[in-house]
């Protein structure tokens, strides 16, 4: 399948990097300082949502910015060595012009330049979990990686492995991929789904990016 874009907005955790067994390690620590069951996290969509709102469904209120704060601190502690490059990844982004991508993440900022960091990506646009009121499934952090880019939505691709995040490119206007990373392909709703970067091509046009995804 191919795709013509002007802009292409990348979820970082499963889908430029895997940092799962940290996330694991970090939230169940967590969870026991918290006195949260793995019955309590059933009950929650988790993966690909700013911690904020996590806490927010599982403790009370006047708890939830002590309880970011800490999580924060233990997945930041917990970055080296517990982040790694998805297959693909590096390949794509090295084809693509600066200004033509950006990551857009339900992390905080500190945790998301950490792990970028850790495995040598430096976008020049970063949406972080700081720079929005609502995340995904809600569109607005899509909207406004789109914004800082300059681009029309509509001209936009999304790519991404939670359904959560598919939800939100869907309802920003944008066209997505999906891969199948953390979850099963059936899982995931999007104009493409391929297992990982490695199933992406992309080269720089004059009027944009052509994107070139095998399914």
């Amino acid at each position: 399948m191919m795709i013509h874009a002007q802009a292409l907005l990348f979820d970082n955790d499963g889908t430029l990097v895997s940092s799962l067994e940290s996330v694991n390690r970090c939230w169940t620590r967590w969870a026991q300082e918290y006195g949260i069951t793995a019955e309590d996290f059933a009950r929650i969509e988790l993966h690909g949502r700013p911690a904020v709102e996590i806490a927010a469904d599982l403790l009370p209120a006047d708890v939830v910015p002590e309880a970011v704060a800490r999580i924060e601190q233990l997945e930041v502690e917990d970055v080296a060595g517990g982040v790694v490059l998805l297959p693909g990844t590096a390949e794509l982004l090295e084809r693509l012009p600066a200004d033509s991508w950006a990551v857009v993440t339900s992390a905080t900022r500190r945790l998301a330049e950490a792990r970028l960091e850790e495995v040598g990506i430096r976008p020049k646009t970063l949406i972080a979990a700081d720079d929005i009121t609502q995340g995904k499934p809600h569109p607005e952090p899509y909207l406004l990686g789109a914004a800082r880019l300059g681009v029309d939505p509509a001209r936009c691709v999304v790519f991404e492995d939670a359904p959560a995040g598919l939800t939100a490119g869907r309802a920003a206007g944008m066209r997505t991929v999906a891969l199948a990373t953390t979850h099963e392909a059936a899982e995931l709703v999007a104009d493409v789904v391929v297992k990982d970067l490695s199933a992406v091509s992309a080269q720089a046009v004059h009027d944009g990016v052509e994107i070139v995804a095998a399914d």
